[in-house]
């Protein structure tokens, strides 16, 4: 345990059990250099609580990578709810939940995840403060990590093809859930040709009526021949299976921990398709939340958003020209304002005082 621990440069773990609601959760804040540790809770049936703890200490390392990146003065953090079995009373789960975070005392602020709603936030923010992201806030990160993939995509598109243009390429979407959709109706305003995919077939039906989407099967969506891939469904999507079906020029998409693999970046590398890295693309929902946090204007934080295709640019180019995988050159960058031997860079301290 304490080795993962301590090769995830984690600072805190903590676990809770409500056997009267049937809670069963586990906290990672991973560093805390730019302010309190902010990430969602995720609620998904896990196979054994081994499988829990290592996914909650890859999604807050992650979150403090994308918090660096991203120039918000947060750290990272996460949170993962063991789906009980069966029914479950889900406002006493959430209200259980919100007391395990209160007793962090601001030290973690949770928000949406797989699995969880802004309703659910609702709940957790009658019993703590220490949340952003419901319906009584007004801050649904959604539709700002679409606008931030789209800028990503953008970016790609300029890098790999010259031109930030959409018209005319294909993007295949896999998962048309609230981040997806939103995705979706950004790329058919832009005249992409969209493909959609999704185990639910509501939602499939749904995106080709709204946006004229070609539908692809859950299990050929990998080997999909189009310009740009975009993953918005969990994560481990790319493994040695799904690399040898690829058949696009960019992965782009809104998913957590796209790589099942560190080492599948340098295969993505080696194969000339261009990633843009997952919690550098999806951090648009991390900006809605922190800055929406500090009511920040809906303007600014529009324009902090589309700055994810600056980061992204620089990351491709200094790939580019260092023949490093994306992926390596964004870890890279984000270490070093996260355990560089200096102050806090001026755009977080400017954020902290806004």
């Amino acid at each position: 345990m304490f080795d993962i621990i301590e090769q995830a440069h984690l600072g805190e773990l903590h676990f809770k059990s409500d056997p009267s609601t049937g809670l069963k959760s586990i906290i990672a804040i991973h560093n805390t250099k730019l302010g309190a540790a902010l990430g969602g809770c995720r609620c998904i049936e896990y196979d054994c609580d081994e499988d829990a703890i290592k996914d909650v200490i890859r999604l807050a390392r992650g979150m403090s990578y994308k918090a660096a990146l991203a120039k918000v003065p947060q750290g990272g953090g996460k949170a993962v709810i063991l789906k009980p079995s069966g029914h479950f009373d889900r406002k006493a789960l959430y209200q259980s939940f919100g007391k395990f975070v209160n007793e962090l005392g601001g030290r973690y602020i949770t928000a949406v995840d797989s699995g969880t709603t802004l309703q659910d936030m609702d709940e957790v923010g009658r019993v703590t403060p220490h949340v952003s992201g419901s319906l009584s806030d007004g801050l649904d990160p959604s539709p700002n990590t679409a606008l931030g993939v789209l800028a990503g995509i953008k970016a790609a598109a300029l890098h790999r093809y010259g031109n930030s243009k959409l018209k005319g390429l294909t993007v295949a979407i896999q998962g048309v859930g609230n981040v997806g959709f939103h995705l979706a109706s950004l790329l058919f305003k832009e005249g992409a040709r969209i493909l959609v995919s999704d185990v639910d077939e509501h939602k499939v039906k749904q995106a080709r009526t709204a946006f004229q989407a070609e539908s692809v099967s859950p299990h050929q969506f990998f080997s999909a021949h189009c310009n740009i891939l975009a993953p918005c469904g969990l994560g481990g999507v790319i493994n040695e299976t799904t690399l040898q079906e690829l058949h696009c020029d960019i992965i782009a998409g809104s998913a957590n921990n796209q790589l099942a693999d560190p080492e599948h970046g340098q295969q993505l590398h080696n194969k000339g398709i261009l990633y843009a890295p997952d919690y550098v693309i999806n951090a648009g929902g991390l900006i809605q939340v922190s800055l929406g946090l500090r009511h920040t204007s809906i303007q600014e934080i529009s324009n902090k958003t589309w700055g994810i295709s600056e980061t992204l640019y620089d990351i491709f180019t200094r790939s580019k020209s260092e023949n490093i995988p994306t992926s390596s050159i964004a870890d890279l960058m984000a270490e070093e304002i996260l355990y560089g031997h200096h102050d806090i860079p001026e755009p977080y301290a400017l954020a902290k005082g806004a």
